[in-house]
């Protein structure tokens, strides 16, 4: 058990304060929402990679408690299962290392929980959060019909000429319905991934962190067991309904995972070459075709595999506040 003490719930306190304060700025300014909803999961990240989950417990209750007075609960219990929680949880498993031997490696040395796995969590996570947001909406056909005679109105208001037909739309329906949960989990994925990688960066830069800071190229990749989630998350999107709509939110968080570790594995393989900007530029640029982000996609699946993080066992104290040991 950790001890609680006033710093540890102070700075966990001034976490979740920044944190609903970006969480509410984000409401203010909707051009810049997603940057700023994707920011408000920094300060629980850093105070859960600093100074443990104490800290980043304080901080979640804080960020929701504030969020319920000055919206309301509901906006409260949204902004926890999509940022809060989910950093926290980030958090508290990068935290967790065992001795190496444990594992078939030297006496000397403390493995840290793997990133492919710390990954592989976050995807789900995010998944289930897309999944409640759509409960929560009544995300379905009906909700889709809505929103693009919405879209459809307000264009052919500004464009008297534009007028699509009965199957154009309903073509329109098919693929948004589709596209919506597929976008959204996906880039919050790959958004929280960056958070907790400019988290990582600043504690330690602090000196706080006793997780070391990987080498993202040689370390970014997905489990393999997440494979076997993604092919049965690919299989539910053909059955239709409620259950392709799972099947399709589990595609975009997963696959999402997976395009991130194919790029990872694109940069340590060109790491060194003369021809590497331009080949990583192209591939940037053309991700947002997609022949080109299933090329990259393919990659992170046949590169699947579990990295650990081991440091010498002198610099990770696991009785400190600031680190847990994996069970």
């Amino acid at each position: 058990m950790k001890q609680l003490d006033g710093k540890l719930l102070t700075t966990g306190m001034l976490a979740g304060l920044t944190a609903a304060l970006l969480v509410l700025a984000a409401n203010a300014q909707p051009s810049l929402s997603s940057f700023l909803y994707a920011a408000s999961a920094m300060p629980i990240l850093i105070a859960g990679l600093g100074w443990g989950n104490v800290a980043a417990i304080a901080a979640i209750v804080t960020a929701a408690a504030l969020g319920s007075i000055a919206v309301s609960p509901l906006f409260a219990a949204s902004m926890a299962i999509f940022t809060l929680l989910p950093a926290g949880w980030v958090s508290h498993l990068a935290s967790l290392a065992r001795p190496a031997s444990e594992i078939g490696g030297p006496d000397h040395l403390i493995a840290w929980y793997p990133l492919s796995d710390i990954l592989m969590h976050l995807c789900a996570l995010i998944a289930l959060a897309v999944m409640f947001l759509g409960v929560m909406i009544g995300y379905g056909p009906e909700f889709i019909r809505e929103l693009v005679n919405a879209v459809m109105t307000a264009a052919t208001a500004q464009e008297g000429a534009f007028q699509p037909t009965a199957d154009d739309i309903a073509q329109i329906e098919r693929l948004m319905l589709v596209l919506l949960p597929v976008v959204q989990g996906g880039m919050w994925v790959m958004m929280l991934t960056a958070t907790y990688y400019f988290a990582m960066r600043i504690v330690t830069a602090s000196g706080r962190a006793k997780r070391p800071r990987e080498d993202m190229p040689s370390a970014l990749r997905m489990n393999r067991n997440a494979m076997l989630i993604f092919l049965a998350g690919l299989l539910a999107a053909f059955v239709g309904g409620p259950i392709g709509l799972v099947g399709v939110t589990v595609c975009g968080t997963f696959g999402a995972g997976f395009l991130m570790a194919g790029f990872a594995s694109l940069h340590l393989r060109t790491r060194g070459k003369d021809w590497r900007l331009p080949v990583l530029v192209l591939a940037y640029l053309s991700v947002l075709f997609l022949l080109p982000a299933f090329i990259i996609l393919i990659l992170g699946l046949a590169d699947a595999r579990r990295t650990v993080a081991l440091t010498p066992a002198q610099k990770a104290d696991t009785k400190s506040d600031n680190n847990e040991t994996q069970d």
